[in-house]
């Protein structure tokens, strides 16, 4: 198996490729690209960890070479947020970014699982989905924008508040990857809690990515927890290559009524989305913040084709 991390030198891709070194199974060929020139030091230092992990670094102009027989295509490349900064302001540099390295996995290894990290995630992985039907190779179940980040921060801000151990909890995430698009289903939970905790928790989830862009006052975005999100949304990924089957929240096309592109429960299979499963039934307050955001959620699917189709 060969897995490409594309944007592996950045605030992600290093953490995100210790994880994988750490965990993908033996014989994977875990295979690195950065325009930074770093990238190959990046690899070198990761070659001395003892696992059975093969892990090369492949630099600016190595790009087809790094994709040539990917089975899993991550793609973490972008621009960091920064303070007073939404994921939607992010938009011009790193909607660049995707299309590029989207055509560059369309020629080499239109096969491939590819998740898309990069945000606004809500609006690159549209712009993946129509430069994949440009040439021709687009599989809706290919193509997943990883909202696993969400998920754990959602299951550790409700063990927090409950005092239970985190990876006791699978809290379901659904609609998008960006602050109102990002619903968390406490109901579903197996907890109780007041409107007032609801109200409050759903907020927090919907925002914790300023919190850290704060809290770092400047000198970045959340790093380490996407990097271990998008390493467990990989494992998934594997597995369900492997025929084992797994389970995770993913944002996917998928013939949801709400909007193109929607985050729910996916099972994966060999060839990627094997089923999309049902969220179950929501509360009032779910029921309502679902309806506010689909107008929010469709307007940044619009953008991204319209950026990938201009």
């Amino acid at each position: 198996m060969k897995v490409v991390v594309l944007g592996a030198a950045g605030g992600i891709g290093q953490p995100l490729a210790l994880l994988l070194k750490n965990e993908l199974p033996a014989g994977t060929e875990l295979a690195l690209f950065d325009i930074a020139p770093v990238v190959p030091g990046v690899a070198k230092d990761l070659s001395h960890i003892p696992t059975p992990v093969k892990v090369d670094g492949y630099g600016a102009e190595q790009l087809d070479d790094a994709l040539t027989g990917a089975d899993i295509v991550l793609i973490p490349a972008g621009v960091p947020r920064k303070p007073g900064m939404d994921r939607s302001d992010l938009f011009n540099v790193n909607a660049g970014v995707v299309k590029n390295l989207t055509d560059a996995v369309a020629r080499n290894c239109p096969k491939a699982l590819l998740a898309i990290i990069t945000n606004p995630v809500n609006t690159t992985v549209a712009i993946a989905a129509e430069v994949l039907k440009k040439h021709g190779v687009y599989d809706p179940k290919r193509l997943f924008g990883v909202t696993t980040l969400d998920v754990i921060r959602a299951e550790t801000f409700v063990a927090d508040l409950k005092g239970v151990d985190p990876c006791s909890l699978s809290i379901t995430v659904i609609g998008g990857h960006s602050g109102t698009t990002i619903l968390p289903l406490l109901s579903q939970s197996g907890f109780s809690f007041s409107a007032e905790e609801v109200a409050s928790l759903t907020d927090r989830i919907q925002n914790a990515g300023t919190e850290v862009v704060q809290a770092k006052a400047g000198a970045g975005s959340a790093t380490l927890s996407m990097a271990l999100a998008a390493a467990r949304f990989c494992r998934a990924l594997i597995k369900g290559l492997q025929g084992e089957g797994a389970i995770e929240c993913a944002y996917v096309e998928s013939g949801s009524p709400h909007a193109r592109f929607f985050a729910q429960p996916v099972r994966f299979g060999k060839s990627g989305v094997e089923e999309v499963l049902p969220y179950g039934s929501l509360s009032a307050y779910e029921q309502a913040a679902l309806d506010g955001m689909l107008d929010t959620l469709k307007g940044d699917i619009d953008k991204g084709v319209e950026f990938a189709t201009s």
